[in-house]
């Protein structure tokens, strides 16, 4: 799946163009104008990379900053920070405060784009590679194949997503809200329901025979791709 980018800029212009340009790399991209708005879509949903307006109304885009390094599941988030600001200690400013990148207005659009594709190559380089692995089963993302152990799997669209989105995060347990929210999108009205019965589709297209399931349902929290298959299939 792509990785989400979240813009948060205030003017509108620059925003629609960072948004237009990203979008033509093939990330999923998300625009918020003020500050507090987006602290509260960064608390209810997090991207994989954030450009962050350091004036911004209502929070600054430094404070945001801080909070972000505050929280745990946000610590690591890779932040590039836009400012008209270009003297050195607002630079120094903005790094310490926890900005990965740091980047002048006005600048260069494939300068912003080769600096977003840098930090997601660092920081996740599962969200930008062409080819997902994990034990025996294989992920081709630019020619939508599946295999397992060599055998070309068959997956509808939905359930190659849901398998997509799990390859990128192997071992980490996922509501069935937020599959929802992940593989089919938060702005689609679906039952929680849908999720297992893609969850069973998916297992059944993976397993054949007595193979391991890679799948782990966890009760009372949702599914993850059991990151014991992957040590095991690598052993057999």
């Amino acid at each position: 799946m792509s990785a989400r980018i979240l813009i948060v800029e205030d003017e509108e212009a620059l925003s629609l163009l960072l948004r237009y340009n990203l979008e033509a790399e093939g990330y999923d991209v998300d625009t918020v104008a003020r500050g507090d708005d987006a602290d509260v879509q960064l608390r209810e949903r997090i991207p994989d990379l954030i450009v962050l307006d350091w004036m911004l109304p209502g929070v600054s885009g430094i404070e945001i900053c801080r909070r972000l390094r505050a929280r745990p599941e946000t610590k690591a988030l890779p932040i590039i920070m836009l400012t008209a600001r270009g003297e050195e200690s607002e630079r120094i400013r903005g790094l310490s405060t926890g900005a990965d990148d740091y980047i002048v207005k006005p600048f260069s659009v494939p300068e912003l784009i080769a600096r977003v594709r840098a930090l997601l190559r660092r920081a996740s380089p599962e969200r930008v590679s062409d080819v997902l692995a994990f034990g025996d089963i294989a992920l081709d993302r630019e020619k939508k194949r599946v295999s397992r152990a060599g055998r070309e799997i068959a997956l509808g669209p939905t359930e190659y997503r849901l398998l997509e989105f799990f390859m990128e995060r192997p071992g980490r347990v996922f509501s069935r809200e937020q599959l929802l929210n992940g593989v089919w999108g938060s702005d689609v009205y679906i039952d929680e329901r849908t999720v297992d019965v893609h969850v069973g589709r998916l297992r059944k297209a993976l397993n054949r025979g007595r193979e391991a399931d890679p799948i782990r349902t966890v009760r009372g929290a949702g599914y993850a791709l059991d990151d014991r298959f992957g040590i095991e299939a690598k052993s057999a």
